[in-house]
């Protein structure tokens, strides 16, 4: 007798993207990985996107309606709650500005079982448009100077990045967890909205014991940007999150080298490389305001 599959319900969260989620819907199509199950969160729409998802995907998914945008964070835990429910083995999440190779989720599954601390695991990711070029091999992040980065992006793969091994992080354009660890940790932190919260979670996994992985067997390809323009808000809510993880994650001492290396070092170096970019400067400090007129929750493992 076979092995059986475990579930893995995939959560993908649709905010007036209809055109980018019908592209990774129909390479889920294509995956291999015979026990999947598909949700896709609607988070407050402002056409009925909803509606056309459900006719023209109607034996691929489940359609979840937000009545208003709940951000990443809120949007996600949505579908989260649903799969756990349905007593998924895995929640897969993943960005409906992605698209995937037929074999992604069997090789995210296959590296996670037999091993009892994952947390999470994230694939080699690859810009859409420059297909060889990587945007993720996971990622690296710091409590100390509230800065993250993507290992690998923007190298061309020459298989320097061939190994599977450890991250600080998962990239939440693609995170396969098991339910065990969201038994564990909980669900996403919805203060940070968007951006950040991934992070958030792997580290709050990461002081429960588990751990994350890169797997670069499994493979996708990321529209980079969809969801992250470079306007006033953006820049805002990047760095107020950047902050309140070392505050969640760290203590008052990492709070302030964090802010200390963020206005000394990181802010003139950028500036200095970027000089057009100085009008985001205005939102970076708006940033740093709110957090002097702002308490932080501190979330509990449970």
């Amino acid at each position: 007798m076979s092995k059986p599959y475990p579930l893995v319900l995939t959560v993908i969260l649709n905010w007036n993207g209809l055109d980018d989620t019908r592209e990774c819907l129909e390479s889920l199509k294509s995956a291999t990985y015979p026990n999947q199950k598909i949700i896709v969160v609607d988070n407050g729409s402002e056409l009925d996107e909803a509606a056309a998802l459900e006719r023209e995907f109607s034996d691929l998914i489940k359609v979840i309606r937000n009545e208003r945008n709940l951000g990443f964070a809120g949007g996600a835990n949505v579908g989260i709650r649903r799969a756990l429910t349905e007593n998924a083995a895995y929640v897969l999440l993943l960005n409906n500005d992605v698209t995937v190779a037929p074999e992604f989720l069997g090789e995210l599954v296959a590296f996670a079982s037999g091993r009892p601390n994952v947390a999470a695991l994230c694939p080699k990711a690859y810009f859409a448009d420059r297909p060889n070029t990587l945007y993720s091999a996971g990622g690296k992040a710091s409590v100390w100077t509230g800065v993250a980065r993507q290992i690998g992006r923007g190298d061309t793969d020459d298989g320097q990045f061939e190994q599977p091994a450890e991250r600080d992080y998962a990239d939440g354009l693609c995170m396969l967890i098991p339910a065990a660890a969201l038994n564990t940790v909980g669900l996403l932190d919805e203060d940070y909205f968007a951006y950040w919260e991934e992070t958030d979670w792997c580290f709050r996994a990461r002081a429960a014991g588990l751990r994350c992985y890169y797997v670069p067997s499994a493979r996708v390809w990321h529209k980079a940007g969809r969801s992250q323009q470079a306007s006033h808000e953006y820049n805002f809510r990047y760095r107020r999150n950047s902050l309140m993880f070392v505050r969640k994650r760290g203590g008052a001492l990492n709070f302030v080298v964090a802010l200390f290396t963020q206005a000394f070092f990181y802010a003139p170096a950028y500036f200095i490389r970027h000089p057009r970019r100085l009008g985001r400067a205005p939102s970076e400090l708006r940033a740093v305001i709110w957090h002097a007129s702002n308490r932080v929750r501190r979330r509990p493992l449970l």
